[in-house]
């Protein structure tokens, strides 16, 4: 299947939402105050948020004067077009190798789950993988990251369940650095702001990796789960206090009508979606592509 097809499909449920409500809006009637409103109303059911979807409105508001849109019909295309400048503000990502991947985020997200499809999109790529099993509070959480090194063909580096984590990233990267590695993912323990301990545990992890390797090129990524809709908004800030965020990983894609949240966290933290999860498999897990996402929510 086509990565166009897939994100298509992923948004499915965002996007019969989406034009359910906008098919009804601009079918008919002139550009007045009163579709700007109920555009806003739309958006934000989308859960693209409340401040975001007044400042596209305004925005869209703006460009549809100046380009002298006077029929409801013809604010589609230039609501398309109002997005995709969203969400190219934030800056994009382009992975360097060799490469230190952190992935953080709470419990229940799918932070394992991403690291092996991320495994399986980095050997795809040709890349060499180490996986590190640094989310040692969990039980089971090593074993289950270990299925998903067996199942990508990728090397591990694990330590006894309760083990030092920051230790467990050491030993990652001496054998990365040892065998010349491309990609090394590292887990970590889900957890909430209000574990500081786990929190603290993050900024030690984040010392060895500048400490140990300072030439590999290292990427904080934040998984998120699409059908927490702006709940998501609130973990990216908690998480930011405690080690810089590069980019978001949004995880369940397929699962939500919320997929607007896309627009909100771009426009709120200035962050980029660098992957988004469009399915269950290991190879379900595709680059967010701006152009894309709003050319299929459309």
């Amino acid at each position: 299947m086509g990565l166009f097809k897939k994100i298509g499909n992923a948004l499915k449920k965002t996007k019969d939402s989406f034009n359910r409500k906008m098919d009804a809006l601009l079918s008919h009637g002139e550009v007045d105050d009163e579709l700007f409103d109920e555009l806003t109303d739309i958006l934000i059911s989308c859960d693209i948020g409340v401040e975001t979807s007044m400042e596209i409105v305004d925005d869209l508001r703006d460009e549809c004067h100046r380009q002298k849109v006077r029929k409801a019909e013809d604010v589609r295309e230039v609501l398309k077009q109002t997005l995709a400048k969203t969400l190219s503000e934030a800056p994009a990502i382009e992975i360097e190798y060799p490469a230190i991947i952190t992935i953080i985020g709470v419990n229940g997200v799918g932070k394992t789950t991403t690291i092996g499809k991320l495994a399986q999109y980095f050997k795809d790529q040709k890349k060499s993988v180490t996986l590190v099993a640094g989310d040692t509070f969990r039980a089971a959480a090593s074993s289950q990251l270990a299925e998903w090194a067996d199942r990508t063909k990728t090397r591990i580096i694990k330590h006894a369940e309760g083990a030092d984590a920051a230790a467990v990233v050491f030993d990652g990267i001496a054998s990365a650095k040892a065998n010349k590695t491309d990609v090394l993912l590292v887990d970590t323990a889900g957890r909430l702001h209000t574990k500081t301990n786990l929190m603290a545990e993050l900024k030690k992890i984040e010392k060895i990796v500048e400490r140990e390797y300072a030439d590999a090129h290292r990427y904080n990524f934040i998984v998120l789960d699409a059908t927490t809709g702006q709940n998501a908004l609130s973990q990216i800030g908690a998480f930011a206090e405690y080690c810089p965020i590069d980019g978001i990983v949004l995880t369940k894609l397929d699962g939500t009508a919320k997929g607007g949240v896309i627009v909100a966290i771009e426009k709120e933290y200035n962050l980029p979606v660098v992957f988004v999860g469009t399915g269950e498999r290991a190879e379900d897990l595709d680059k967010f592509d701006a152009k894309e996402f709003v050319e299929e929510l459309f």
